[in-house]
């Protein structure tokens, strides 16, 4: 699969050499493409370096990273090109959202056509890097209105060494986010059932 990483952080970087370990041709992408030549080399002859919107045409799939204060842009920069793609979206609101809405919802409102999902978002690269693969799997929560877009993140995150956990619609989200429960839930499936219950209680 062609996967487009949009965002060259710590976490984007990240998924784009576990994704192309795991077999996918992957396009990474920034505001500044140009910088990204060096990475994109380190990182292994499936991944190449893109302008945002190069990245987001050539995906199959895209990884959404950039920090949450350039996400609207990253999005116009895509130039539309996102329309009819699952998009994983691994961002944090630098705060909760004033109007209780997830940082999710906010993404599907500037990118309505693509078919968005949350995961990757709780725990830092790092954390992720640890536990990668290692029994008990790690559980990475994913929220989704969408079938096609909770298939393709499920498949994903199987295919980079965590155990996928659907834990409910895009509205859901929120509590994935900055100052929800689920930041920061390191746990294994068997416990993902506690803390997700504990959490949809608490939020209710």
């Amino acid at each position: 699969m062609h996967i487009g990483v949009i965002g060259a952080g710590q976490l984007g970087a990240t998924l784009a050499e576990w994704c192309a370990q795991s077999g996918h041709d992957v396009a990474i992408a920034s505001r500044h493409p140009q910088e990204l030549l060096d990475m994109a080399g380190r990182l292994g002859d499936h991944v190449l370096a893109m302008p945002v919107e190069d990245a987001a045409t050539y995906a199959e799939a895209v990884l959404f990273a950039p920090p949450w204060e350039s996400a609207h842009e990253a999005i116009e920069l895509t130039n539309g090109a996102l329309a009819g793609k699952v998009v994983i979206d691994a961002t944090n609101p630098g705060e909760a959202t004033p109007d209780g809405r997830s940082g999710l919802e906010t993404l599907m409102e500037w990118a309505p056509e693509a078919h968005w999902a949350k995961a990757f978002n709780t725990l830092p690269a790092s954390v992720l890097a640890r536990r990668r693969g290692h029994d008990p799997l790690l559980a990475e929560f994913v929220c989704t209105d969408e079938p096609v877009a909770r298939r393709t993140a499920t498949r994903l995150i199987r295919e980079l060494g965590f155990a996928p956990y659907y834990a409910g619609t895009a509205e859901t989200a929120r509590l994935t986010e900055t100052g929800g429960p689920l930041q920061m839930a390191e746990c294994d499936v068997l416990a993902a059932k506690d803390i997700l219950a504990h959490a949809l209680t608490a939020f209710a």
